[in-house]
């Protein structure tokens, strides 16, 4: 039972990775079909449909970095305890980890989705005119933006002071 806080804020860890790593599987996936196909016909615009398929992928480094900083929290990597006196973390700070790790993971797993449709939609762009492929990024990295403001409220919500 003392290890039920512990348990439920490596959930939150694990959904931050978890979900926001399957969005940018999706939108990476999604994006790199449509590049294979644009360069099947024109090699030379490998690297412009490189840059556009590899956008969807930011969403699951920021799971992954509020993943790790979730372990660093919990002193995963150095048995579980939390402070010198040997407590390990409540059920109230493991539920508040899991509440501060839900933004990256919701937001990461549908916002990688949606860019790899964008990103999709900006490879065809390239495929027609390739010296507009500057505004298919712009297009696609707007999506980043609600991504980007999830990660930053997840990583300053590991770190608030109450979830001991």
């Amino acid at each position: 039972m003392e290890l039920l806080g512990t348990g439920i804020a490596l959930l939150g860890a694990a959904l931050a990775v978890g979900l926001s790593g399957i969005g940018s599987s999706i939108g990476v996936g999604k994006a790199g079909q449509a590049a294979a196909g644009v360069t099947a016909e024109d090699p030379d615009k490998f690297m412009k449909c490189l840059i556009l398929q590899l956008l969807p992928a930011t969403q699951g480094i920021y799971g992954f970095i509020v993943g790790f900083l979730t372990l660093i929290k919990l002193n995963a990597f150095g048995g579980f305890i939390l402070s010198e006196t040997g407590t390990y973390i409540s059920l109230a700070g493991g539920i508040g980890i899991l509440a501060a790790s839900l933004p990256i993971a919701i937001a990461g797993l549908l916002s990688a989705i949606h860019q790899g449709k964008v990103a999709v939609s900006a490879i065809g762009l390239v495929a027609k005119r390739p010296e507009e492929s500057t505004k298919g990024m712009l297009l696609t990295a707007m999506v980043e933006t609600y991504a980007l403001l999830a990660f930053l409220v997840s990583f300053l919500a590991v770190f608030i002071p109450a979830w001991k």
